[in-house]
């Protein structure tokens, strides 16, 4: 729990655009909380997610696929931040254990 309290502020800074990821990657590189670390992974994961999946939806050209990605998108965040604020290691539903495996150079 210790470890959990030390790293909470990185974690709550990664989940605040991209720019607060990488922040918080910076942040983290000295003290390799592992608490952060996790939530630096997910958030950076959601943020990559953010830009990649809007790309796409820009093509649709449809107010409904873009609502549905703008929900998609603002749940995984909540849940993850929510996590972060309770201090719980929980990956974001359907793609969290991806980012884990995905975002490994992320110390």
């Amino acid at each position: 729990m210790n470890t959990a309290l030390e790293g909470k502020t990185t974690a709550l800074v990664s989940y605040i655009t991209i720019i607060g990821s990488i922040i918080a990657i910076f942040m983290n590189i000295e003290s390799k909380n592992e608490f952060a670390r996790f939530h630096i992974r997910q958030a950076f994961g959601i943020h990559i997610l953010f830009y990649s999946l809007g790309i796409l939806v820009t093509y649709f050209d449809s107010w409904l696929a873009s609502m549905g990605f703008y929900i998609f998108v603002t749940i995984l965040w909540i849940y993850g931040f929510i996590a972060a604020v309770q201090l719980r290691k929980a990956t974001v539903p359907l793609i969290g254990t991806h980012f884990q495996k995905w975002f490994t150079f992320i110390q």
